[in-house]
């Protein structure tokens, strides 16, 4: 399986490259996003590529994409990425690359969770709620909530950890009307996301959306959208409370990167063992056909 590290187009301006993403500017109203097989863990760019992970993430957007689109709008054009690139650099972008609407980011991460894991269950051990949200005490690791909890967090320089805030911090951030709009929107894509998986037999523990708007103030979903990059899945068949379960996602790196006592969970990265590296590529193609009912295309 071929593997892209990091674009190398020459045909348009680079904007900048993210954890997983390069940008680069199509005029100046789009933008070409392409997905490559970058894995970060713990805010860490690994140094090997994940094969076709960029190709599974791209896929599984654009099928979220197309489904939630009735909710709220989304930086997709439609716009062919091979045509805006030279025909020398077409593979580059084929199959995990899109032309977007080139957006101003809202500079807060639109977290939602349904399940008692990660981050928030330490959180919920530490202080009896989550990110200032009082949940009913006695719950266990992987709880459901009664209902979905929005907990949103504030961007982060690469490299670093985002922070987690309270809605009341979020409001001062960006305002009131805005902060309200996105915590409800993301709720509502998270249920229907969430209600659809449950079909497949998959739980969506948690997941997290980016919104940007557009020159009319119009917010937009964008980057990327309930991936396993972005979003804890879990087999609903292996479900337990009490345990943190199975999940088709970066969890299998994390947990390898767990038993690394001498490894502080900052830059340089590690090595990843080729076991790590060949398994994790296959359960994001795993959780794609599970989620989507589609394999990965050519």
């Amino acid at each position: 399986m071929t593997s892209l590290y990091e674009s190398t187009i020459t045909s348009l301006p680079l904007l900048g490259r993210g954890k997983v993403r390069d940008n680069y500017a199509v005029g100046n109203d789009k933008i070409l996003i392409v997905t490559t097989d970058r894995l970060s863990a713990f805010d860490v760019v690994m140094n090997e590529p994940i094969p076709t992970k960029g190709q599974v993430l791209n896929q599984m957007s654009d099928f979220w994409f197309s489904k939630l689109s009735h909710i709220v709008p989304n930086h997709l054009t439609g716009v062919t990425p091979e045509s805006v690139v030279s025909a020398a650099e077409a593979d580059q972008v084929r199959g995990r690359a899109v032309v977007a609407k080139r957006l101003k980011p809202i500079l807060v991460e639109a977290v939602v969770r349904g399940y008692l894991i990660g981050s928030g269950w330490k959180d919920y051990q530490a202080t009896g709620a989550v990110c200032g949200i009082p949940l009913p005490a006695g719950l266990k690791m992987a709880a459901k909530l009664s209902q979905p909890i929005f907990t949103p967090a504030a961007k982060a320089d690469l490299g670093e950890h985002d922070e987690n805030i309270s809605f009341d911090e979020m409001k001062h951030r960006i305002g009131n009307e805005l902060a309200t709009k996105m915590r409800d929107v993301s709720i509502q894509l998270y249920q229907a996301a969430a209600d659809y998986a449950a079909t497949r037999g998959i739980i969506i523990a948690d997941t997290k959306f980016e919104f940007g708007l557009d020159d009319n103030g119009v917010m937009h979903l964008m980057d990327e959208v309930l991936t396993a990059d972005s979003s804890r899945f879990w087999p609903a068949d292996s479900y337990a409370e009490g345990i943190s379960p199975p999940s088709f996602d970066k969890q299998f790196v994390r947990d390898y990167l767990e038993t690394l006592k001498d490894w502080g969970k900052t830059a340089p990265a590690p090595a990843l063992p080729a076991d790590v590296i060949e398994k994790t590529g296959a359960k994001y193609r795993e959780a794609l056909q599970r989620l989507t009912g589609q394999t990965l295309k050519d």
